[in-house]
């Protein structure tokens, strides 16, 4: 058994990072730009946010976590197999746990559209999925 090569870790996490990131700029202003304004008028969401550095810290975040679904692939390929099965299935539960339980609350609870939520969990469920087979493609063992 070989170990996990951190290079191919780190490059599969760059590419994972960069394809969340752009996924989640498409669903934030393709298709939740108009629902953010119908929120903000209504009073269900700030005019501006609260934290200035929303933008960057939300970049790195998405970043970080590809970094990790990077990871835990390398560690499955040795139990589950290498290829785009395994790095599915990380995605998908990855994504599941981040996105579903909060944004389910969210739809359930809150006053806005279910719009938001909705895509909300996408922004995270199917960047999950997305980052983690572009890991997996990239991911290539020591040797």
């Amino acid at each position: 058994m070989t170990g996990i090569n951190k290079r191919r870790v780190w490059i599969g996490a760059l590419a994972a990072g960069v394809v969340w990131n752009i996924w989640s700029i498409v669903v934030n202003t393709v298709f939740l730009r108009p629902h953010y304004a119908v929120a903000q008028e209504a009073g269900l969401l700030l005019k501006a946010p609260r934290y200035g550095s929303f933008l960057p810290i939300w970049i790195i975040s998405l970043f970080v976590a590809a970094y990790v679904m990077t990871m835990l692939y390398a560690s499955a390929r040795a139990t589950c197999g290498a290829g785009p099965k395994t790095a599915l299935g990380i995605g998908l539960m990855v994504g599941f746990i981040a996105a579903f339980p909060g944004n389910f609350a969210t739809a359930t609870w809150s006053p806005m559209s279910r719009m938001l939520p909705l895509w909300w969990m996408l922004d995270i469920w199917v960047g999950a999925i997305l980052a983690a087979l572009v890991a997996g493609f990239l991911y290539r063992d020591q040797g």
